[in-house]
């Protein structure tokens, strides 16, 4: 089993990269292959709701959002990470979940349904719940169970050696960590003990003006 965890800070190794490393080693520990994955610091578009995705399966614009969209398909769980930016999640992560989910969605890819998400947050003060907020709506779009861990999955600080002195944090690192290979394990129990998903649905879409 293996999970991918994405640092969506334009900090390749800053105080995000630190929580997701925290998470990848409590999850190491418990027998999960773990691998990081960054979106970058290039500038990157938001979605243009243009359809290309849906005639050809990747994103129109050819950049880290296909490169981790023809890898999500062999990892089992994710957890995204992303820096606090005035109260919601940095602006090159919101393009990247925008248009990473919007295209599992419109190609019918299927990348997410039923895996095992998280996300995590880092600030420096404050802002951490509303980030939070934002990043978890695309877990719940995408039909993952959404995993917690003993508090609200943040860490403060302003350097990543800061984020260490977090001891609340870095335990709610650690915990998030067990929880979600405690999950990937059940999940791997239940398929060999004959247990099936849930038989998918079209999706139905209510416009309220016609």
């Amino acid at each position: 089993m293996k999970v991918l965890l994405v640092n969506g800070s334009p900090n390749k190794n800053g105080c995000t990269h630190m929580a997701l490393s925290i998470v990848g080693e409590s999850l190491e520990k418990q027998g999960i292959e773990t691998d990081m994955f960054w979106i970058g610091n290039q500038p990157l578009t938001g979605c243009l709701g243009c359809g290309y995705c849906g005639k050809t399966g990747k994103c129109r614009y050819d950049d880290t959002v296909n490169t981790f969209l023809a890898m999500a398909k062999d990892y089992d769980g994710f957890v995204f990470g992303a820096p606090v930016h005035f109260a919601s999640a940095a602006a090159s992560m919101t393009a990247f979940m925008d248009r990473a989910f919007f295209t599992d969605h419109c190609a019918n890819l299927h990348l997410f349904e039923l895996k095992p998400g998280a996300v995590v947050v880092s600030a420096r003060r404050a802002g951490t719940t509303a980030a939070l907020d934002q990043l978890n709506k695309y877990l719940l779009y995408a039909q993952m169970p959404v995993i917690s861990s003993r508090y609200w999955n943040m860490v403060h600080g302003k350097t990543p050696d800061q984020v260490l002195e977090d001891k609340e944090g870095v335990q709610i690192m650690r915990i998030l960590g067990k929880n979600m290979a405690w999950m990937l394990k059940n999940i791997e129990a239940g398929k060999s003990a004959g247990v099936v998903p849930p038989e998918s649905e079209e999706r139905i879409s209510t416009n309220y003006i016609r």
